[in-house]
């Protein structure tokens, strides 16, 4: 029989999750060459209590099996992926104002996911889910073939160092990977600030089969509605740097 006077666990309570100090699984004897960083920074009790209390509603745990996002999501809906979201900005944004599509975000950097999970409890928000854990292996394992209707990537680290270019997220295999969960008529949008990557990116992309550049053979378009402008990419325009948007049409 329960004690009366011991205070028994509150069944609506969800049970904290520890945040995984490496968001990747790890193969013994194995060096991967990643193309992050885990630059972790503070992380807050606020963002801790995040996961305690939010991952239940907004995680997706990553288990190496494929995903049935439409029961995740309670409904079908057409699906866009971000990868390595940051602080979530503009997935908060596209939650707001594109609520008849599902997003889910791919970030490694606990601090920024907490900072996601917060918001969007404080939002309300129905249509996103996260996964704290390297994109390579989420797309790999768990997103099926073709079913996607966008993926964004914006501002993914530029590693500008030459030596270090080799640890850059758009690479050949990446591009192929990326088209084949694409589906017929999907759109792929980079966003750089790094003009050098921009010519690594249009190298890599307009050479992929299966994607159109939308503006032609290593061309850009300005900024679309839809990916809203941080604070700073705009303190980086006033001093006159470029930003490229560069979109692709899978067909």
């Amino acid at each position: 029989m329960a004690d009366p006077e011991k205070p028994q666990a509150d069944a609506h309570v969800p049970s904290p999750r520890s945040v995984a100090a490496k968001p990747f699984t790890v193969s013994e004897g194995h060096r991967q060459i990643r193309s992050f960083v885990l630059r972790q920074g503070r992380f807050t009790p606020a963002q801790q209590r995040a996961f305690d209390e939010q991952w239940s509603r907004f995680g997706i745990d990553y288990t190496g099996q494929p995903r049935d996002f439409d029961a995740i999501f309670g409904r079908n809906a057409p699906r866009v992926l971000e990868i390595g979201f940051g602080n979530g900005e503009a997935l908060r944004f596209a939650a707001e104002h594109d609520p008849a599509r599902d997003l889910i975000g791919i970030e490694v950097h606990a601090p920024g996911v907490g900072r996601l999970l917060n918001a969007l409890a404080a939002a309300d928000a129905s249509n996103v889910r996260v996964y704290h854990h390297d994109a390579v292996e989420v797309l790999t394992h768990e997103v099926a073939d073709g079913s996607l209707d966008e993926v964004r990537i914006y501002f993914p680290d530029p590693w500008h160092k030459k030596r270090h270019n080799k640890r850059r997220l758009v690479q050949a295999p990446f591009a192929e990977l990326l088209v084949r969960k694409l589906a017929p008529g999907g759109r792929l949008h980079l966003a750089t600030d790094w003009h050098d990557y921009a010519q690594q990116m249009w190298d890599v992309l307009d050479a992929t089969a299966g994607i159109v550049n939308r503006a032609g053979k290593r061309g850009s378009v300005e900024r679309p509605p839809w990916r809203p402008q941080t604070h700073f990419e705009t303190r980086g325009q006033k001093l006159g740097h470029g930003v490229w948007d560069l979109i692709y049409d899978r067909c």
